[in-house]
């Protein structure tokens, strides 16, 4: 097996946070395996070598992480089965918590197409067990709703689902993910929503008006996505380095990464890495400190492909942005009318 040389003294005791009501301790930080699904899926980002993706994992557990996020759709499969060949050699004491996913299908002749969001009770069944059997594990430790459904099922429908696998033992505690504070609401009334997953940025801020005060209120845990905006935080994004993008990277030609708008999200960049600047840690750092800065927000998923980005932005979990830092973020995203949202939310709690 394949693993990163690390340094005794780099070896990271990273702060945790109390997931909900759901008795599960997380660190303030969780690793993204999104990448490890490489190319050919509708959301790749390029292609990513097999090793690379193990090393990188490897180096999130090194580093103190002690959850993985990973869902079936990230390479349709590939991701889950990368992640359960590591979980089957290692030691079960030293094993990450692993959250996975429900409710996507995807087509094996067209494996780029858009999947079919269904609230299918068989259909999410068939998740878990194939997700079970991928993962190599006999229980999840969160099991989320990945969306809500394209089809006619509803909350009503599949919710029910998600506290019989719970009751059963099948998983430990579940979540909804990008789900509204509707659906949040509808979900609570069937049974306890252990947890939630929605994206959540310095330039995608919409969670932080209504769905994270809802989920506190309801003793709800908060892990949020996209933390970098899919790299575009990270500090690493110029036009000129969006343009040599893979041409099956998605990024190469959404509004967020090409015209105006991606001028006014480098407006905010460039004080993300001010004020990095200040704390001697790059942008990404600052990026996600914002947001495990909000109020009722548990822990921040973070992607990465390599161990290096791991070293990125893994001490951020010890960063904690002042009052004057975030009200400087929040006077540049007003300027420039960057992104969605409430610009300081620890002011609209």
């Amino acid at each position: 097996m394949s693993q990163v040389s690390i340094e005794e003294d780099e070896m990271n005791t990273l702060p945790t946070r109390a997931l909900g009501t759901s008795g599960i301790e997380i660190t303030t930080i969780g690793f993204g395996s999104l990448p490890m699904g490489g190319s050919q899926w509708v959301s790749g980002r390029g292609a990513q070598d097999a090793d690379a993706s193990i090393r990188t994992f490897r180096r999130a557990l090194e580093r103190g992480i002690n959850w993985i996020d990973t869902a079936p759709i990230y390479g349709n499969g590939l991701a889950e089965e990368l992640i359960g060949t590591e979980l089957a050699s290692m030691p079960e004491s030293e094993r990450p918590l692993v959250f996975t996913k429900a409710g996507l299908l995807w087509d094996d002749d067209a494996p780029r197409a858009e999947p079919f969001r269904t609230g299918d009770p068989r259909a999410i069944r068939a998740d878990v067990e194939a997700s079970l059997r991928r993962l190599r594990v006999e229980r999840l430790d969160v099991l989320h709703m990945h969306w809500p459904p394209q089809d006619d099922f509803t909350v009503e429908d599949y919710w029910p689902v998600f506290l019989e696998l719970r009751d059963r033992g099948m998983v430990r505690a579940i979540g909804l993910s990008n789900h509204d504070a509707d659906q949040l609401r509808r979900a609570e009334q069937l049974g306890h929503v252990d947890v939630i997953q929605p994206p959540l940025s310095a330039l995608n801020r919409d969670a932080a008006a209504q769905l994270i005060p809802l989920a506190k209120a309801s003793g709800t845990g908060v892990i949020c996505y996209a933390p970098l905006e899919s790299g575009l935080l990270s500090g690493g994004f110029s036009p000129e380095r969006v343009t040599q993008l893979p041409d099956d990277d998605w990024r190469r030609t959404h509004p967020d990464f090409t015209g105006e708008r991606f001028l006014e999200n480098l407006a905010v960049v460039d004080e993300l890495k001010r004020i990095g600047a200040e704390h001697d840690v790059p942008a990404s750092a600052v990026a996600i400190a914002w947001v495990l800065s909000v109020p009722g927000v548990t822990s921040a998923i973070a992607g990465a492909r390599s161990p290096e980005q791991i070293d990125d932005w893994v001490d951020t979990a010890e960063l904690t942005l002042s009052e004057r830092e975030l009200a400087s973020i929040a006077t540049v995203i007003e300027e420039h009318d960057a992104g969605t949202g409430p610009a300081n939310p620890r002011l609209a709690s």
